[in-house]
């Protein structure tokens, strides 16, 4: 591995360290009570470090979030072989892991963010997430076993909008739910809406 390798792979794991401790310390102490010091000093990063990465708290959460997809790429190896449905499941089952894992007041906190920023994309078509749902709708589409009149496209959207109202749902009970059960038993009434 070369020295620009090296650096890049520890810029990462750093910038995950940081957006991990935030994550605990805001479960812990709450949005409000955590400093930018608390947070270097769980992650055992200097101050140099975060404003390296994040230029503020506030942008820690509204960054927060981009690292979902990197978790679900490694999340998803090998299991990307698995039959459509399967790997569905597997997606799912991996974000709910990552959102269980970032805790409720995270998440409020990063949506609450979503919701007042100007600029913010709600879907980008070029999320490992989404590609990977396009994807496995397409097969179930070209293996005859979606309803005709809708698109792949269109389910993936669809699925994307419903994993995120999961998320939303569980927020606003404060996390008072297990995630995961409940994502896979809406999965499967939309797997079954769907099918022929």
């Amino acid at each position: 591995m070369n020295y620009q390798e090296v650096r890049k792979n520890r810029s990462t794991a750093t910038r995950r360290d940081i957006l991990e401790a935030a994550s605990r310390l805001i479960r812990e102490l709450g949005f409000e009570k955590m400093t930018i010091r608390n947070v270097c000093a769980e992650a055992g990063v200097t101050t140099g470090a975060f404003y390296h990465h994040f230029s503020s708290k506030d942008e820690l959460i509204s960054q927060g979030f981009s690292s979902l997809d990197d978790h679900l790429e490694k999340a998803m190896t090998g299991k990307m072989e698995l039959p459509p449905a399967q790997r569905l499941e597997a997606l799912a089952q991996a974000y709910a892991w990552y959102v269980e894992e970032l805790g409720w007041q995270t998440m409020s906190l990063y949506y609450q963010r979503r919701l007042t920023a100007p600029s913010a994309v709600v879907i980008s078509p070029d999320r490992f997430t989404l590609r990977t749902m396009e994807a496995c709708f397409q097969e179930l589409s070209q293996q005859g076993e979606l309803s005709p009149g809708y698109t792949p496209t269109q389910l993936s959207d669809l699925c994307f909008r419903l994993f995120r109202g999961e998320v939303i749902d569980w927020i606003l009970h404060e996390g008072g739910y297990p995630l995961l059960p409940k994502m896979i038993q809406d999965f499967n009434m939309l797997d079954t809406a769907f099918r022929p």
